[in-house]
């Protein structure tokens, strides 16, 4: 290799590592953005996140942090983020939970019709069912 060959090979070099270290120094933290755990996380006046935020999450920030819905205060709006939840679906969840006054179980949310198995599965998996004390029942 001739000695500009070389100049210019090493150019190169230098080049590349030079990018590598721009992208390297860019790259995002994987550190949490916040110093809280996803379930203490509230919004400001705002809207936005933080830690003990004096309002509570909406359901698509709860979804997008990997929090649970709450079931028997989910909307049906809320619920059509449920994936298999589609808006007629979901109205008639809130319906049923509305005539029973709250879930109980899972087999009161199996026997709305249009539920099914693999839509029972998706609603355990993005929500929960929680009954406040002054339903009656803990």
């Amino acid at each position: 290799m001739s000695a500009r060959g070389r100049v210019g090979a090493s150019a190169a070099v230098l080049v590349l590592l030079l990018v590598g270290l721009a992208a390297w120094w860019r790259w995002p933290s994987s550190a949490p953005a916040l110093d809280c755990l996803p379930g203490e996380v509230g919004a400001d006046d705002t809207g936005a996140l933080r830690c003990h935020g004096p309002k509570p999450l909406t359901a698509g920030q709860r979804r997008t942090l990997g929090l649970k819905l709450d079931l028997n205060a989910a909307s049906a709006d809320d619920l059509t983020l449920v994936p298999g939840v589609g808006p007629a679906l979901a109205k008639a969840i809130v319906d049923r939970r509305q005539a029973l006054g709250h879930f109980a179980s899972w087999d009161e949310v199996d026997a709305v019709p249009g539920v099914g198995a693999e839509r029972l599965a998706a609603l355990r998996e993005a929500s929960e069912i929680t009954v406040s004390a002054d339903a009656g029942v803990l």
